[in-house]
């Protein structure tokens, strides 16, 4: 199977998983981001260009399902996509995977990812922007960068994952 139709199956796959499954393991209403750090593990195993496309593609669907603002998850999973693909080194894709670097990059990619999303998402609301930021945005990132161990561990048990 082509690379990139296993990669659609598996975003398909997860898309779901995020959208029915994932939001019933909200702690004070703030739930895990699995598409981020899928976006993360594409940016880590393919690089920078298609984290990038990816992180558009499933930031537009996720838009698209959610229907609250057209675009704003597009633009930060696109951003975090972009800055996760920094992270690729070709020698290095095992070792990044299994080990507490992967943390880090989820974690470094989540922040930015929830910092962009939440300045644009708050402008006009009553929520204040360093509420949003602080309690959501932060929360979330380790959340998410605690749910990330689970690929880790995957990856460190199983080093030719890819």
């Amino acid at each position: 199977m082509p690379k990139h139709v296993r990669l659609i199956l598996i975003t398909l796959i997860l898309v779901t998983l995020q959208t029915t499954i994932v939001s019933f393991t909200s702690i004070a209403n703030i739930i895990p981001d699995v598409m981020l750090i899928w976006i993360v593990y594409i940016a880590i195993t393919q690089g920078q260009i298609p984290a990038t496309v990816y992180g558009f593609a499933i930031g537009l669907l996720l838009d698209l399902i959610g229907g609250q603002f057209l675009g704003l998850s597009a633009l930060s999973k696109t951003v975090a996509g972009f800055l996760a693909g920094y992270f690729y080194h070709e020698n290095k894709i095992d070792i990044n995977l299994a080990n507490y670097q992967f943390l880090i990059f989820v974690g470094a990619s989540s922040v930015l990812h929830n910092l962009i999303y939440f300045i644009i998402f708050t402008r006009g609301s009553d929520v204040g922007l360093l509420t949003a930021v602080f309690r959501f945005g932060l929360l979330s990132a380790l959340y998410t960068t605690f749910v990330a161990t689970i690929p880790m561990f995957i990856s460190a048990r199983r080093p030719s994952l890819r």
